[in-house]
Formats: C-alpha cells, sequence, structure tokens
C-alpha cells in the first residue's frame, strides 16, 4: 500500500494532512523529541487490576467467537494494540456511532456525524476472556479520563466509548469502570460511555494496519508505538509477536 502520506486521497480531509504535519514538523524541529514523547507514552501505561466479575464461556460450553466495538482516540494505535492480542482474531478500523451515509474519514473528521474512530475487536473467549479484553484497552490504549480527545487529537470523532453486542458486556463494562472509580486508579473519573451498537463501518482500506504498515510515521512513532511496547512488556502471556491482519499479504 502507498504511504498516505504521500498521497491525497479525497476522502482525506485537512485535519489528516494536519495530524500527519504537525507530528513530522514536531520531530524535525527536535531531534530528542520523538524518543522523549515515547518515553512518556509508555510510562504512562500501566496494568490495571483484572474485573471482579468477568464473562467466560462455561465449561463444556460450545465457543463462538465474540465482538466487541472500541473507541479510544485515532483508530490506528487501537487497532495496531489488539493486532497484537493472543486469541484475538480480527481488528478492524472503522466508525460506530452515526449513520451509514456519513460513515467516510472525511465526514467522520469534521465531529459533527456522530461517528467515533472505533475498532472492532472480534476474539475467541476460549483464549482471551472479555474482561482481558477491557482491561488491555483502559490500561495502555488510552486515558479514560479526557472527553472528546485522546493526546493530540480533538473532536468527538475520538472520545472514549465501548459499543457492546450484548447487554452483559454493557452490564460488566460499567462494573468494571465502577470498580476502577472506587480503587481510585485515575487522577480523575472515567469518562468512557457504555453504548449498544447500532452499526459499524470498516474505514477505507488505507487506514488498515497502518500501525503494522507504517511504523516509521512520526505520529505513529509517538503515540502509539509505545502504547504496543506497553502491551508487550505489561501483558507478556498475551502478548502476539506477529500481528492479525486485516489486509492479508499476497501469496
Amino acid at each position: 500500500m502507498a504511504n498516505p502520506l504521500s498521497l491525497s486521497p479525497p476522502t482525506r480531509s485537512l485535519r489528516t494532512h494536519w495530524k500527519h504535519g504537525a507530528a513530522i514538523l514536531m520531530a524535525l524541529a527536535a531531534g530528542t523529541l520523538l524518543y522523549q514523547s515515547a518515553s512518556r507514552a509508555a510510562d504512562q501505561a500501566r496494568s490495571l487490576p483484572p474485573p471482579a466479575v468477568d464473562l467466560r464461556p462455561a465449561e463444556g460450553e460450545p465457543h463462538r467467537l465474540e465482538s466487541v466495538i472500541l473507541a479510544g482516540g485515532c483508530f490506528w494505535g487501537v487497532q495496531g494494540i489488539f493486532e497484537h492480542v493472543r486469541g484475538v482474531k480480527s481488528a478492524t478500523s472503522g466508525y460506530a456511532g452515526g449513520t451509514a451515509e456519513t460513515a467516510d474519514y472525511q465526514s467522520v473528521s469534521a465531529g459533527t456525524t456522530g461517528h467515533a474512530e472505533s475498532v472492532r475487536v472480534v476474539y475467541d473467549p476460549s483464549k482471551i476472556s472479555y474482561g482481558e479484553i477491557l482491561r488491555i484497552f483502559f490500561s495502555v490504549a488510552l486515558d479514560p479520563t479526557e472527553v472528546n480527545r485522546q493526546g493530540p487529537d480533538t473532536g468527538t470523532q475520538y472520545r472514549s466509548e465501548i459499543f457492546t453486542t450484548r447487554p452483559e458486556q454493557a452490564d460488566e463494562a460499567r462494573a468494571y469502570i465502577a470498580q476502577l472509580d472506587q480503587a481510585h486508579i485515575f487522577n480523575r473519573p472515567i469518562a468512557t460511555q457504555i453504548t449498544p451498537v447500532s452499526g459499524f463501518y470498516p474505514a477505507e482500506t488505507y487506514h488498515q494496519d497502518y500501525l503494522v504498515r507504517h511504523p516509521d510515521n512520526p505520529y505513529i512513532a509517538i503515540n502509539d508505538l509505545p502504547k504496543v511496547r506497553a502491551l508487550q512488556r505489561l501483558f507478556p502471556d498475551s502478548y502476539l509477536e506477529q500481528p492479525v491482519l486485516v489486509l492479508r499479504p499476497a501469496a
């Protein structure tokens, strides 16, 4: 896939070019900025306690794949993290919270469509539980206390939200948030919303597997690769060295 930094497809907004351009200028302006920013991002990650209640298949129950949709800022990083989680079958970048008519990057980037940049995580509950998915999400993927922003990205499309596929998922997510808030894990209350999913729309092809395909992009190197390293450090048993990709390499 060609690097989107060198292209201007019609679906990319001015905000996207600003995001890439700002990251490049920052890195060029100070040679140590890339390393320092990445180090700070890695230091902020922490291994949170597991949920007191966790959804796991009963012994002898047939195993079937489950899914949940996670929104936590730019979908490049969230996807990149869960593509490296053992037991995850796929992690697809896309849009949730709005309608199909405006589920494209240019429209969503305006912040007026109701969508959140999201990742649909399909996982095998016999290999990784829903609670472990939530634990990794809150530990390394985002700052769940931020409202309508993550890191350098601001707007409702970058909000923190869990779009659940069944009521039990919503109940466990609310219970886990309450558990973390009561333990004062963060210095502010968790702002993550819990919403039943009404639709998920995969993002454009050039967004899929972006972290894996463009690790030298300054935005990825500063904001997202430290999170993947934190996943490996904090959850070594869950870390998958070879990522599960949306776009399969040609045979």
